[in-house]
């Protein structure tokens, strides 16, 4: 990777990786695609950044052709949540923004990661220790999105060889970007609270498993994976990777251990909940391991540690 494109790097993901890409191989070096406006901030002060709205891939195409880009993170998406709610969107950047994306690749020989999610399994789908090749047929807008994703991925790499790569990401936790519309962004939203308010409502009920992981082992797998040898790589697109697997009360137990008086109740949103009983309790990773090395470095215990020393940071100095 020499001159990398990130679309959505306003995002989750996107603000975070887009930096550490930056650190890693030169500012210079990384273009941060916006679709409208870039925030004030290190992320608009420390690099180039450019209008790319994969949804248009002729603002796409000038980017690629002005910095000589040759890999693209493509990170622009519409969460899960917010695609139940506007179904056509999710469609129209999850996968028309990525059909743009991989021809753009293919004619301008560009790598390409896309990251898919839980979200490309369903009901019928494995619960526990979900397979890396398992049956998907997801219930959402999002996950329809994600499972198309990974078969155009894997199309363009068989048919026109454009160097494909993917992860299956579980649900993200950062102390550095606000939720933005997901169904696990509970795990996020109650560090917040419980540092300010020491209390959280919770969305989803008790007993809901679902795969997480913190945000520094999402970047470092992302670029792990587009630095490996792809002699390597038998699965190449929509690796599982994962971290931890708990419910709430796991989660507010591990709260309680640095904050005490912590307490939890519940009022459960049934359409966040109906997505989260579609997608899988744990998942097996076991090919990212094998076959590019993936090994997370946060547990629950460690990454609850560095979330609330981080927000009660953020919190004394009122940036939230």
């Amino acid at each position: 990777m020499k001159n990398i494109l990130v679309t959505g790097s306003v995002g989750q993901i996107g603000s975070e990786l887009t930096l550490e890409l930056r650190k890693r191989y030169g500012s210079d070096h990384v273009v941060a695609g916006i679709r409208k406006t870039l925030p004030e901030g290190e992320l608009k002060e420390s690099g180039p950044y450019e209008v790319a709205d994969a949804t248009d891939p002729e603002q796409i195409t000038a980017v690629v052709k002005k910095y000589k880009i040759d890999t693209i993170f493509h990170l622009a998406a519409i969460l899960s949540a917010v695609a139940e709610k506007y179904p056509q969107r999710g469609w129209d950047v999850g996968v028309n923004g990525l059909y743009n994306v991989l021809e753009i690749a293919r004619e301008y020989n560009c790598a390409l990661f896309f990251p898919s999610s839980i979200g490309a399994f369903g009901p019928t789908t494995p619960r526990d220790n979900t397979p890396q090749d398992t049956i998907q047929r997801p219930n959402t807008m999002y996950g329809v999105t994600k499972v198309t994703g990974e078969l155009l991925c894997d199309y363009y790499y068989k048919r026109f060889g454009v160097d494909t790569r993917g992860l299956r990401y579980p649900g993200i936790i950062s102390n550095v970007t606000l939720p933005g519309g997901g169904t696990t962004d509970y795990a996020v939203e109650i560090f917040y609270d419980a540092v300010k308010h020491g209390k959280y409502v919770c969305p989803l009920s008790k007993g809901t498993f679902l795969d997480m992981m913190y945000m520094p082992d999402a970047i470092e797998a992302a670029i792990l994976l587009m630095e490996a040898d792809p002699s390597r790589l038998k699965h190449r697109n929509a690796f599982n990777v994962t971290a931890m697997s708990f419910d709430p009360e796991i989660l507010a137990s591990a709260i309680k251990k640095h904050l005490p008086g912590f307490e939890m109740t519940y009022d459960v949103d049934p359409d966040k909940q109906a997505i989260a009983d579609s997608w899988p309790n744990s998942m097996d990773d076991s090919a990212a391991r094998e076959e590019w090395g993936w090994n997370p470095r946060y547990d629950l215990d460690s990454m609850t540690t560095d979330m609330i020393e981080k927000i009660r940071i953020k919190h004394e100095k009122g940036l939230y």
